[in-house]
């Protein structure tokens, strides 16, 4: 059903509640990447435009429900602030008197940043106390943080079913639209690229789409286990053994389907994950070396199944991309859906990260904000911060 958008709502001078997702990275004090906080800009500045006042909710990194200076968000209202070119209100309280009285104060078309709602122990609970208190904050809300929208906590779920209106923001409207084409009408060939470190964390996405693509490549760490299903050499690389079954599981459901299973075809392999002693070795590991990169051939193989399709899902690096000498399989994706033109859709924060490595992320249809909430969607599941949102 099509959602309330926040280009719909009647706001001025009203309170509006928006859920945003600053869970950024920090150095020194100072936020080191904005991607996420770029993201949000076209909403805040909407309700700006509508004269609303508007109240920014936000969680960064995993405080426990303890107040952790280093994780605190007021660097984040300072660059938020730096970017709109106008000033950016910060509450250093996630609840009570100092907050109600902050945002009582706001003006229309005024901005406050409360403190990083993970720092209440009620966030992550649900608590109906803090749900109560955050509703009471707005007269509207906006949910714009998608990359949450899988977490049933109050500042996501809780909180929003108290209101009679839920707004989708407008990175939440282009998160759902890409989403959407991949789960009901994708252009084909679909090809799904996944990468990662376990199979087990995504049993239902590999599943789902193995069904839902013409065809599905298999990389990173996750490769291996599916190698030792075949009955392949994986020397000492990670291999899941709880996992083996399922992937084996997997190989022989694949040709049933009609479907198209790759998986590694050769490696880039060191005696250690610290190693600059990189070489190059077929399909069987030798024993004593790690994989840690898809090899050239693999590469080969891979960018020609992408260069004929016409929608590409990628999750999950083919290697370990944080070092030069194994990022070459990852970057060669980044590069050939670069080149594509076929709709990119790109999820999780490894994927996305390798992207502004390979500075590529402006040449990708879009990419996700959220890796979690993205695979759960793909898999069929009913999320809390979705189903929140009001239908029209």
């Amino acid at each position: 059903m099509p959602k309330l958008s926040v280009d719909q709502l009647e706001v001025k001078n009203r309170r509006v509640l928006v859920r945003v997702d600053f869970n950024v990275p920090l150095e020194g004090g100072r936020v080191a990447d904005d991607t996420r906080i770029m993201a949000t800009i076209p909403t805040i500045e909407t309700l700006i435009n509508k004269q609303a006042r508007i109240v920014l909710l936000s969680h960064l990194g995993r405080p426990k429900g303890k107040a952790v200076p280093e994780l605190s968000l007021e660097p984040v209202a300072r660059k938020l602030a730096e970017l709109l070119d106008r000033p950016v209100g910060f509450c250093p309280q996630v609840s009570g008197p100092e907050v109600r009285k902050a945002v009582q104060e706001l003006v229309p078309g005024g901005i406050l940043l409360l403190e990083n709602v993970r720092f209440h122990p009620g966030e992550e609970k649900n608590d109906p106390e803090l749900s109560r208190e955050f509703a009471g904050l707005g007269e509207v809300f906006v949910f714009d943080a998608f990359g949450t929208a899988h977490r049933a906590h109050s500042s996501t779920e809780g909180a929003p079913r108290l209101f009679s209106q839920v707004a989708c923001g407008k990175l939440m409207a282009t998160e759902l639209e890409f989403l959407e084409k991949i789960r009901n009408k994708p252009g084909r060939p679909l090809v799904a690229v996944l990468g990662g470190a376990k199979v087990s964390d995504k049993i239902g996405i590999i599943t789902n789409l193995l069904e839902k693509s013409d065809t599905v490549l298999i990389g990173g760490a996750m490769a291996y286990t599916f190698l030792h299903a075949m009955g392949r050499k994986t020397g000492a690389s990670l291999v899941e053994k709880d996992s083996v079954a399922l992937a084996r599981e997997l190989l022989e459901k694949a040709p049933l389907l009609g479907k198209t299973l790759l998986t590694p075809l050769d490696h880039r392999v060191a005696p250690a994950m610290d190693s600059n002693q990189v070489q190059v070795c077929d399909v069987d590991i030798p024993d004593g070396m790690i994989g840690l990169d898809i090899g050239p051939v693999t590469e080969m193989a891979y960018s020609n199944s992408l260069r004929r399709a016409k929608t590409v899902l990628w999750n999950g690096p083919m290697g370990m991309f944080e070092k030069s000498e194994f990022r070459s399989g990852t970057f060669a994706i980044a590069r050939t859906l670069a080149d594509s033109r076929a709709v990119s859709i790109v999820g999780g924060g490894d994927s996305a990260a390798a992207l502004n490595m390979a500075g590529l992320s402006k040449k990708i249809s879009h990419v996700c904000t959220g890796g979690g909430a993205s695979l759960e969607y793909l898999e069929g599941r009913e999320l809390p911060g979705i189903k929140v949102l009001t239908e029209v």
